[in-house]
């Protein structure tokens, strides 16, 4: 079984790049203190990379 993230949005992206704000729609975030479960993926962790500042990332088992 592939290993899962939970990916909690902590931060308002006001003020931050337009980029920044779509990296959080395109995580499937849509309101603050969201959480989402997603497959760990390569792609995914660059995303939370580029806005690891508005993040709170926990690994499942």
């Amino acid at each position: 079984m592939a290993k899962q993230i939970a990916i909690t949005w902590i931060k308002s992206s006001i003020g931050y790049p337009d980029t920044q704000r779509r990296t959080i729609k395109s995580l499937g975030l849509s309101k603050l203190n969201q959480t989402v479960i997603k497959e760990d993926s390569a792609q995914l962790r660059g995303q939370i990379n580029k806005v690891q500042h508005l993040l709170s990332v926990v690994e499942l088992d």
